[in-house]
């Protein structure tokens, strides 16, 4: 893994004051309050905290999947809060890998076409290159022979390398885990930490959400929300 003092000293992600209020039938409730993070090229991440803290919202925040209440987040240079929801699905799809717990894979695509959908959407490689780079990334997490499969016929584990492989798919900067390993038993779980560390290796910048207060020995920087509000943070005076 890369040290803080290898890293770039511009901020790749920047969030100030966020809010996300959610109207709910007992009245207004905060997921998030004023939080301020940065985070810099090449970072390792997690954030951790209870259910209910506030952790996929901040993912949904960064990557856009919903609105921010109040204040603002910057992405490589980009306002999210300022695209249009056209905008907003190629500027999230060539921008950043998203990785969900449920896997999210079309059950009527085959393996590869699951990774070559998200290509062929943001439309960054010519025709009949995004076959290649598909099978590339499936080779890359030893899953090529299975790539005519759909879903279906591999395990949860082959899924979640998958999953990651299409977040890969149009070489984002930044990489968004949401509980990656929530659903997955130890030995498989190691798997997948292998290779997001290659990833870390090879300059991706990642931030991972988890309940699991072990995930802490296995990044660089620890995040805690609780109750909506970042109440540690091992990182907070980097880049300063």
């Amino acid at each position: 893994m890369q040290t803080n003092n290898s890293k770039e000293n511009q901020p790749l992600i920047r969030i100030e004051a966020l809010v996300k209020t959610y109207e709910t039938n007992a009245g207004p409730l905060d997921a998030l309050k004023a939080i301020d993070l940065t985070v810099y090229p090449g970072e390792y991440i997690g954030v951790i905290g209870k259910s209910g803290a506030g952790k996929t919202t901040l993912i949904n925040m960064i990557s856009g999947v919903d609105k921010i209440t109040s204040g603002w987040v910057n992405v490589n240079g980009t306002e999210v809060q300022e695209l249009n929801e056209d905008g907003l699905a190629q500027w999230r799809g060539l921008n950043l890998g998203v990785i969900y717990q449920s896997f999210n894979l079309l059950p009527m695509l085959s393996l590869r076409d699951n990774i070559t959908l998200a290509m062929d959407f943001c439309g960054k490689y010519q025709q009949g290159k995004s076959e290649k780079k598909a099978m590339e990334l499936l080779e890359s997490v030893e899953l090529a022979e299975h790539a005519h499969k759909p879903p279906a016929y591999i395990s949860g584990g082959q899924k979640q390398r998958v999953a990651i492989a299409r977040a890969l798919a149009n070489d984002p900067a930044v990489i968004l885990a949401d509980e990656p390993t929530g659903r997955l038993d130890s030995a498989t779980s190691e798997t997948i930490f292998a290779i997001f560390n290659r990833l870390i290796d090879q300059g991706k910048t990642i931030l991972m959400v988890s309940h699991d207060r072990t995930l802490s020995r296995r990044v660089e920087r620890v995040i805690e929300l609780a109750d909506g509000q970042i109440v540690s943070d091992t990182g907070a005076v980097h880049g300063s």
